[in-house]
């Protein structure tokens, strides 16, 4: 076996990056649609084919018209991952053939020395060895044609890449070995679009990771960026931004949002991005809603705080505070993600609330905080008995859940049920989670069962039965 590598994926727009990407991967981690810059971010994968396992870097197309905007981080971004890489697949589109975009990043490519493979994309129904024959201008000796879309000669590109491959290119890095560790720690930042997800992870990474533009929907998929702090694995996903129903028009932006709410369910912790200058909209309380239903540990951002004056802050915390009562559990931190303002304690909040979620506490322990619970505060009356409630034990982290036996226990009202979440957290030195509380009945071991009498209480029942019926003749007659 080869050692590990990485390879990325560049070419002009829509000639089926993305596509190639999905299938070196074997995942879905690519949005693909038949339209040109859907991809605008770097995006890194592993592949696994056969007996080559290497890193895959999918990128945004490159183009020869006049940039402008946000056209040209997609650029820079592309042109970085090349720079990053052992390997370069050059995909061209052999439905379109030779183009003078194709040409531009040809000589682009050679500037920069790296090995490159030409791939001819889109072969099918093609006569491979005529649609070849376009291609060999630009000047590259290895060439191999696929038809992505449908995994056709996928894996015989791999082997041929490998096999051309000279030796000392194969070059293992240390950058990336945290991808898909098991000990890293999930961090999605979501939020409505335009608050400032994307300046905040390439505030916390330190660097450009991925593209910022002043324009709404500027990312369009689930970016993940591994990276070591401390010791500590961390695992940062940048996500498009989530607005109303009724405003979604595109196909992309449903997918899109399809890949957020799938990163919400991946991640360990989730950092809530809330724009300071506009407060809190109903969007925002249903994409938090989402989250604490999915029980993920999280973190509120109040970005753009630098933009406020000292009377506007005031008012702004007050009435977020207010309208976040019901997830009180988390903490609010008012941060500038464009001036770094606050973004340092960033991870503080996360580890502590990543460590809140993955609690372990002893059966024992927990049943003394019950107890400890009831005696300040005892459960209420029901239909003449008080609910009784006997032991408690961990039923599961991410999130806690405590399960607590007794009787009675489906009659427990929702303020009781209150009252006990707070007083856990409070104990235990719970922050930035949901905590959840199970009830569970005991049960009769008895019911169902027919009391089998000794013969001697058989005899006594008879004689009592008899008794019976003579004192109520006796009554009658008198």
């Amino acid at each position: 076996m080869m050692k590990k590598i990485t390879v990325a994926l560049v070419g002009r727009p829509n000639v089926g990056k993305s596509t190639l990407f999905n299938c070196l991967t074997q995942s879905r981690a690519a949005l693909v649609a038949d339209m040109p810059g859907l991809t605008r971010d770097r995006q890194y994968g592993e592949g696994h084919i056969g007996d080559y396992s290497f890193r895959v870097i999918d990128t945004g197309g490159l183009s020869q018209a006049e940039l402008e905007g946000v056209s040209v981080q997609m650029a820079a971004q592309a042109l970085q991952a090349v720079s990053e890489a052992e390997m370069v697949f050059f995909l061209v589109d052999a439905q379109k053939g030779l183009t003078p975009d194709d040409e531009l990043i040809a000589q682009k490519l050679r500037q920069m020395g790296k090995f490159i493979v030409l791939v001819v994309n889109k072969i099918d129904g093609f006569n491979e060895n005529l649609v070849l024959t376009d291609f060999y201008s630009l000047g590259f000796s290895l060439m191999f044609p696929i038809a992505a879309a449908h995994q056709r000669g996928v894996f015989q590109l791999i082997e041929y890449a490998f096999e051309k491959l000279p030796e000392g290119y194969s070059v293992e890095s240390d950058e990336f070995a945290s991808t898909f560790s098991a000990q890293a720690i999930r961090v999605a930042l979501v939020g409505r679009p335009n608050v400032g997800k994307s300046t905040l992870l390439n505030r916390l990474l330190g660097e450009d990771r991925v593209v910022v533009f002043d324009q709404p929907g500027t990312t369009r998929d689930s970016i993940y960026v591994p990276f070591q702090r401390f010791d500590q694995d961390y695992t940062l996903i940048d996500t498009a931004g989530i607005r109303k129903k009724g405003r979604i028009d595109t196909t992309v932006e449903k997918f899109s949002i399809v890949k957020t709410l799938a990163a919400i369910d991946d991640a360990h912790v989730v950092v809530m991005l809330l724009d300071a200058q506009e407060g809190i909209v109903e969007q925002d309380l249903h994409l938090l809603g989402y989250v604490i239903e999915a029980g993920r540990a999280l973190v509120i951002a109040l970005n753009k705080w630098d933009g406020l004056s000292k009377e506007d802050k005031t008012t702004v915390l007050t009435g977020i505070e207010r309208r976040l009562v019901f997830a009180d559990f988390a903490k609010l931190y008012p941060i500038s993600a464009l001036h770094g303002t606050g973004v340092g304690h960033l991870y503080e909040w996360i580890d502590k609330a990543y460590e809140s979620a993955h609690i372990k506490v002893s059966t024992s322990r927990l049943t003394a905080l019950l107890q400890a619970a009831i005696q300040e505060h005892q459960p209420p009356m029901i239909r003449g008995r008080r609910i009784k409630l006997r032991y408690a034990h961990m039923g599961g982290s991410h999130p806690p859940t405590i399960v607590i036996h007794g009787n009675q226990t489906e009659d427990v009202p929702d303020s009781y049920q209150r009252y006990l979440m707070h007083f856990f957290c409070k104990q235990l030195d719970l922050s930035g989670t949901p905590l959840r509380i199970e009830f569970k009945s005991g049960t009769n071991p008895f019911a169902g069962r027919r009391n089998r009498l000794t013969p001697r209480q058989e005899y006594k029942k008879k004689r009592l039965i008899q008794h019976v019926k003579a004192a109520h003749k006796k009554k009658k007659k008198t």
